[in-house]
């Protein structure tokens, strides 16, 4: 093909693109008012819309966001504006307000404010909460107390020995001293005093209008059974505590409780015979109880004649509070338990030698 051919060719096709051009303008303009004329624009608009909402549903959006959050973008972001200076500031403004002081105070004298407090006052949790701590509080004065006592205990031992020019206890043993018990037995004896008191000052009320008269008084007669009452009332309360539980609430206040044969439920024989023997172990100038000084297993009469030991409660707990030396054991070392009693030569079922 010569020059002038290619050049002929190549204006022929120069021309019908842009004769193409104009007419696909003139389409495109004319497309245009169609769709808008059919509505296939709006179709086009939801196919749209339909297709990003698919590509947000879509697992790999939802990979994409999980690794975003795993990333802690986000948290990093709340954690920095929650700990600026001006969130910090904007806040204690909040608080400060006079606008604040007002909505809690109005909160507060609210209705449902006090009906809140009730319920929670009421709940069986709190009170049980508030019962153990104190519980515990008593029971870790107890216990502080005891370890005073058990010095003394030690203190008062040496004393008797060496005015009966007697050797000392070559071994600590966990039976408890006779400062020891005698604290517990006053606990023991105030409290009964104080049931008594209160039962009689109802008593001499009631009295005047029982006989109808004024200034009413007991005969020796009534006053002496009275007391013969008071003193059987009081020793079953005794036995009973002693049968029951093998200890008094003085004793369990001191962490201390009875023993027999390594049990604490004594019986009631064992227990009634403990009681008959008080008396004759009192009666002689309290000999009895003073032999508790001189005993190796620290038994007085009456204790020997129950076959009974008195030695501290190592199941007694420590109030949640108390903070304790690691290096000071709770009760010293016969009170926790560590040093084995001593051998008394007891046989099985738990009666002492007399």
């Amino acid at each position: 093909m010569s020059e002038e051919e290619s050049r002929g060719v190549t204006s022929r096709r120069t021309e019908s693109r842009t004769a193409t051009a104009r007419l696909l303008g003139v389409g495109a303009r004319g497309a245009e008012r169609l769709a808008s004329a059919t509505g296939v624009d709006q179709a086009l608009e939801d196919a749209v819309e339909e297709a990003i909402v698919r590509a947000l549903r879509s697992p790999a959006v939802e990979r994409a966001i999980e690794r975003l959050l795993l990333r802690n973008a986000v948290q990093d972001a709340l954690e920095k504006a929650l700990t600026s200076d001006e969130v910090a500031e904007a806040v204690v403004n909040a608080l400060d307000a006079e606008l604040a002081d007002r909505v809690w105070e109005e909160l507060l004298a609210s209705n449902k404010a006090q009906m809140l407090v009730e319920r929670i006052a009421e709940a069986p949790e709190v009170r049980a909460a508030i019962a153990q701590q104190g519980a515990g509080l008593v029971t870790d004065i107890g216990r502080r107390l005891t370890k005073i006592t058990e010095a003394l205990d030690d203190g008062a031992e040496r004393i008797a020995h060496g005015i009966f020019r007697r050797p000392g206890h070559e071994a600590e043993t966990d039976q408890v001293g006779l400062v020891t018990r005698v604290l517990a037995a006053a606990a023991d004896l105030g409290l009964l005093g104080i049931v008594f008191s209160i039962f009689s000052g109802l008593l001499s009320s009631v009295a005047p209008v029982l006989v109808g008269q004024g200034d009413a008084e007991l005969s020796p007669l009534a006053a002496a059974i009275l007391s013969g009452l008071a003193f059987t009332i009081g020793g079953a309360i005794f036995v009973a505590f002693w049968a029951l539980a093998g200890q008094t609430p003085g004793m369990r206040f001191l962490s201390i409780k009875l023993d027999a044969g390594g049990t604490s439920e004594i019986g009631l024989r064992r227990a009634l015979k403990r009681l008959l023997a008080v008396p004759l172990a009192l009666i002689p100038l309290g000999l009895g109880f003073f032999a508790i000084l001189l005993s190796p297993t620290r038994q007085g009469w009456h204790d020997r004649i129950a076959g009974t030991e008195v030695i501290y409660d190592t199941r007694a707990e420590v109030a949640p509070w108390a903070v304790l030396d690691p290096r000071e054991p709770a009760l010293s070392s016969r009170a926790s338990g560590r040093v084995p009693p001593a051998d008394t030569g007891k046989e099985e079922g738990g009666k002492a030698g007399t």
